[in-house]
Order: C-alpha cells, then sequence, then structure tokens
C-alpha cells in the first residue's frame, strides 16, 4: 500500500508501520494537492513510486480534504476557506483521478477509483460551511459519475459519502451536541474511521466487480440515497 501525506508525516509513517506489522508492505510519498505549480510532477512522481514499489495499482482512493473547521483552517476567511476546498477536494481529486486512470488504463488489469464526497450534498446543510462543502463535494459525486461512465469497463469508479464520523471536529463539540448528533442518527452513533474504511475495502474488492457510477452514503442511514 502506498499512503500519501502533505503535512502529517508522523501520521502517515504510523499508518505505514502498523500495515507493515500485519505482514504488508506499504510506503509514505508526499503529495500536496495545494502546490498548483508542481502538482502534475509531484502526481507523477507518486505514481512512479507507488508503481515501482509493488509493480501495480489496483485501488486508488482520493482520501484528501482540507480542514477548515479546526486548528489554522477555522480562522481562515470564508474566501480562504473556499478556495483551499476547490483546490483539495475538488481540483486535487479530479487531476489525480486522471492520473490514475492514465496509469490503470495501461494495465492488464484496469482497476479501481474511489472518491469522497459527502452525505448531505443530496439534502443540503444550512450554514456557510456546509453551503461551501455541499458544492465542493457535489462536484466529486457528479465528476466521478462521468468519470465512470468514461473509463468503463476498464477501470471502475464509485463514491463513498460519509456523514457525521469520529474526527478532529467531533471531539471539539460539547457533549450536548454530540448526543443530538447520535440521536438523531437511526443506527444512534457517530461513525468511526474504520467505518469508512471497510466501505472502501468492499468497494475495491472484487465483491463490488460490478460496481461503478454507485455511492455508498456511510451515515447510519442519516440521509438515505
Amino acid at each position: 500500500m502506498a499512503l500519501t501525506f502533505a503535512h502529517h508525516e508522523a501520521g502517515a509513517r504510523e499508518t505505514a508501520r502498523q500495515i507493515a506489522d500485519t505482514g504488508r508492505r506499504a510506503t509514505v510519498l508526499h503529495l500536496d494537492l495545494t502546490d498548483h505549480r508542481s502538482l502534475d510532477q509531484a502526481l507523477v512522481a507518486v505514481t512512479r513510486g507507488a508503481s515501482e514499489a509493488f509493480g501495480r495499482i489496483d485501488a486508488w482512493i482520493n482520501n484528501a480534504g482540507a480542514d477548515i473547521l479546526t486548528g489554522d483552517g477555522a480562522r481562515l476567511s470564508m474566501a480562504d476557506k473556499l478556495d483551499r476546498l476547490l483546490s483539495v477536494d475538488l481540483r486535487g481529486t479530479i487531476l489525480a483521478s486522471w492520473t490514475a486512470v492514465e496509469l490503470m488504463r495501461a494495465q492488464d488489469h484496469g482497476g479501481v477509483i474511489i472518491n469522497m464526497s459527502w452525505d448531505h450534498v443530496l439534502t443540503g446543510m444550512a450554514g456557510r460551511n456546509p453551503q461551501m462543502f455541499a458544492a465542493v463535494k457535489g462536484g466529486v459525486l457528479a465528476f466521478s459519475k462521468s468519470l465512470a461512465r468514461s473509463v468503463a469497463p476498464r477501470v471502475r469508479v464509485n463514491t463513498l459519502a460519509p456523514g457525521w464520523i469520529e474526527t478532529a471536529f467531533s471531539v471539539g463539540l460539547d457533549p450536548q451536541q454530540r448526543r443530538q448528533v447520535a440521536e438523531s442518527t437511526p443506527l444512534q452513533r457517530w461513525g468511526t474511521p474504520d467505518d469508512v474504511a471497510a466501505a472502501a475495502v468492499y468497494l475495491a474488492s472484487p465483491a463490488a466487480a460490478f460496481l461503478t457510477g454507485q455511492t455508498i452514503f456511510v451515515n447510519g442511514g442519516v440521509v438515505m440515497g
């Protein structure tokens, strides 16, 4: 498995160590989707590094997301937040997907691309931040469907749409807000990163061989597609 990181190298290397502990191989590569000047070269370098390490790429997951809710990201102006989301979540997903397609089309077995959207793109959510998330993640969803039609049957493209997931943002909420989210969720709890990962493993596996252009809502039933 090849893992990329923009800033959190320590986290990426810890994940790689955990993967190695299971007897599998993992390599860590740097990729900053906000660096417009060198993004194309960086994607080529990442692709080359992954290919050299593993010989082929079976699944490509575009999981990078700009944080505009915590830390320095929360203090950005609205315009800067929007620029960051467009740069990382939308533009980055599109360019990385195109790079993956070129690689997978050259392989005998094709491959699988999984992109990250958001469950509330179907229903909307009030607020300035949700407006931006809906626009950007809705773009990812629409792009993924068009890409799936463009690259079939050699490459499958599907989308995950997580809902309320335990992240750094959820840790910062007060207990009442956390309870309200759980109580408003049909499955009565927050989602976990493992829930999202399990859905990604399914989409990347032969069990999903007849799925393309589809979206799985990993959200406990808050939004039902």
